[in-house]
């Protein structure tokens, strides 16, 4: 792989990938980690914290449009810089908090640094660099992005060890400072000195598959089924392990909830060998449908193990395919031109929608008990498959029409 035209720009996923994971790594893995001391530092309670956490997510979402309309304006990888000092600077704010309220405040701040510098930006910056590599590029960034959570849980936990959470947020500061700003920054000089150089012009856009009088109803439909699917795992994700253990799996609660990250990475790795003839709109629908069949399994086999365990691979097998369908379907669909704008829409539905989803989850399983909580989930999931589905079909007879 090199940077030639047409071939996957190695140099650019390399530094990105290196990048999503200090950023997935230190402003999402961590916080569940360093989250009791927070609490405890702070005089809040436990779930006071992850309600902050929440309604960061909610504002993050409200904030993605803006954000992918500045991508299409001055260059992804300008975002993705700017975004790496906002993160460490709401680190440090974080860090130095005195008070709940300036607590809060930096969470939230942190949450709206998060979309300049995570996936969505990514995926707008490989566009940006080749539009017809753009989807096995996705693919190659979500195999090495996989890594964060496998990374940083450890690390994190370590480190509470030696460091208060304050300091540690200190030293994630540093990394997105360091590492990532210099890596972004120089990601963007090299977009403008390919366009100065006039060597970017011949590959600067791509057609989508949908045209243009059906656009905004495929955008609704799309933005829908990321956004209800991105409910779905949210709502199992927030409470795997406790909720495997109140199904009485008791110790293996832990070890089965922790594949559900191999299983990620193991998918994407799957479909950058033999995916490649997959249309994105079918990754879509194999992506939601593993995490339907996932749920279902542990509806119904309850605390037998096996079925747990193939709970988390389907989950976790669905979740990594998913993460790629979210940065090439919309380039299949509407094409290369405003994809910064148009996967800035997607994201504000999906986490606005997924910020609800833990509590949700967890007032239906009080209510309805765990079986019916998951099998309400999965038909909630079915929907969103449905979405995809037809997508896929009306999108195959608009390509044979057109041949």
């Amino acid at each position: 792989m090199s940077e030639a035209k047409g071939t996957v720009p190695v140099a650019t996923i390399s530094a990105l990938g290196l990048t999503q994971i200090i950023g997935y790594g230190t402003l999402y893995y961590s916080f569940s980690i360093l989250a009791p001391g927070m609490a405890k530092d702070l005089g809040m309670s436990l779930e006071q914290v992850f309600g902050v956490f929440s309604a960061s997510l909610f504002v993050g979402g409200l904030s993605a449009p803006i954000i992918g309309k500045q991508m299409d304006r001055i260059g992804a990888a300008t975002v993705l810089t700017i975004g790496s000092m906002l993160s460490a600077l709401t680190l440090a704010l974080c860090a130095w908090s005195p008070s709940i309220v300036v607590f809060a405040l930096a969470v939230v701040l942190i949450e709206v640094a998060s979309g300049m510098v995570q996936y969505q930006a990514a995926f707008a910056a490989l566009v940006e660099s080749d539009p017809k590599t753009a989807s096995r590029s996705i693919t190659y960034l979500t195999l090495i992005g996989g890594f964060a959570s496998t990374i940083f849980w450890p690390i994190s936990a370590a480190l509470m060890g030696y460091l208060t959470w304050r300091e540690i947020y200190l030293a994630f500061a540093a990394l997105n400072l360091f590492v990532c700003m210099p890596l972004h920054l120089w990601m963007a000089r090299k977009g403008r000195a390919a366009v100065a150089a006039g060597t970017k012009r011949a590959r600067e856009h791509v057609v989508g598959a949908v045209s243009p009088e059906r656009r905004r109803g495929a955008m609704i439909v799309v933005s829908a089924a990321f956004a209800i699917l991105g409910f779905t795992l949210a709502s199992i994700l927030a409470h795997m392990v406790p909720m495997l253990g109140d199904l009485g799996l008791g110790t293996a609660a832990v070890v089965v909830g922790s594949l559900f990250g191999p299983a990620q990475v193991l998918s994407r790795l799957i479909n950058m060998i033999f995916g490649t003839r997959l249309s994105p709109p079918i990754l879509a629908v194999i992506a939601a449908a593993l995490m339907v069949v996932g749920i279902i399994i542990l509806g119904v086999s309850g605390s037998w193990l096996p079925g747990a365990v193939a709970f988390a691979i389907c989950l976790g097998l669905g979740s990594g395919i998913n993460s790629i369908a979210q940065g090439s379907l919309p380039l299949y669909l509407f094409g290369s031109d405003g994809y910064g704008t148009i996967t800035g829409k997607m994201a504000a539905a999906r986490l606005a929608l997924g910020a609800a989803a833990p509590f949700a989850f967890a007032a239906a399983m009080q209510s309805l008990g765990i079986g019916l909580s998951l099998f309400a989930t999965a038909a909630l999931g079915v929907v969103g498959m449905a979405a995809f589905a037809s997508l896929a079909m009306t999108t195959r007879r608009g390509l044979v029409a057109a041949e």
